[in-house]
């Protein structure tokens, strides 16, 4: 089974908030035969300021460094407060026996479920040795590339989890097929994705350069060979693929806290952060790369989103 439906309700827009609210501020199995080349993946490529995974260079678009860090743990928070502090929605047993987290990111997801589930010897996967050393005795970090053919076990995992993978996957029919293969009967997959198109439902979007995003990153997803529009397609994904109760769940977030709702506020003030901190790294490499953009170009744009973010009037949103 997978979990991947309603359609939420129009956010209400916070009308009493002013030029000087304070909230939008200023513009001021046994390890992977791929860890054996150890050397090789704990070096970094650095490029127009950022710094990126070695192994397999090139395969992922995002960088590693600190601020990349501190936005996916950032991007962590706004997921488990969307779902009332819940780190899945999956039915899976109490007691889950053997779990796996692909593209895990600085781990932050597997560190978690590991404490909140100790039963389980939890397996988390990702291309940079970016994950801490101090985790708990369930928890075993391996770098490798789930678009590869899997090493593990088929028919072993109780739980598969992966989340934000948008940008990471050429063929989701195979990656699909890897996860069936390796779930043991009645187990669960749960796909989290946001949509890299914002939207608005008041038309305070139109022309402005936070609309351009949405079309931008889903051309460089066309040119790199990896999409980024699978939180739209994820569930003809899984269909296909043969997964069954497979169940899609849409949820708002905000961009900004424009919103009236005291949690959707929240959410959105969140996401603006992340929006402000995260754009340089989700544009540069590929922009660069397959737009054929100049570093000062991206920089230009980024700017004026950074702008729009700051902008009362602009009441954004994307699905999660």
């Amino acid at each position: 089974m997978a979990l991947n439906a309603s359609t939420p309700a129009p956010i209400s827009v916070d009308e009493s908030l002013n030029d000087a609210d304070s909230s939008y501020g200023g513009e001021g199995d046994a390890v992977s035969e791929t860890t054996s080349l150890y050397s090789a993946i704990t070096n970094h490529v650095y490029e127009n300021g950022r710094r990126y995974h070695s192994y397999r260079a090139g395969s992922y678009w995002g960088p590693n460094d600190e601020p990349a860090q501190d936005n996916l743990d950032l991007f962590h928070h706004i997921f488990t407060l969307t779902l009332e502090g819940k780190l899945f929605l999956a039915p899976i047993s109490p007691f889950p026996q053997r779990v796996l987290d692909i593209g895990t990111g600085t781990g932050i997801w597997a560190i978690d479920f590991a404490d909140q589930f100790p039963s389980a010897s939890v397996v988390a996967t990702d291309l940079t040795p970016i994950q801490p050393c101090d985790v708990p005795p369930n928890l075993e970090f391996q770098i490798d590339d789930f678009c590869q053919s899997w090493t593990f076990s088929k028919s072993s995992f109780d739980f598969i989890h992966a989340r934000s993978i948008y940008g990471c996957v050429a063929d989701y029919d195979v990656l699909y097929r890897e996860i069936m293969q390796h779930l043991k009967p009645g187990g669960w997959f749960e796909h989290v994705e946001i949509s890299v198109v914002p939207k608005s439902e008041d038309g305070s979007l139109a022309g402005t350069n936070l609309e351009k995003w949405g079309p931008l990153a889903i051309e460089c997803g066309e040119k790199f060979g990896k999409s980024f529009t699978v939180a739209e397609d994820s569930r003809a994904f899984m269909e296909k693929a043969g997964f069954v109760n497979v169940e899609h769940k849409t949820f708002k977030w905000p961009i900004g806290p424009w919103p009236r709702d005291r949690k959707m506020k929240e959410i959105g003030a969140y996401n603006r952060v992340g929006w402000d901190e995260g754009i340089n790294g989700w544009a540069m490499f590929l922009f660069t790369k397959y737009l054929g953009w100049q570093p000062e170009e991206i920089q230009v744009l980024c700017a004026q989103i950074r702008r729009d973010l700051r902008n009362k009037e602009i009441h954004a949103y994307q699905d999660m």
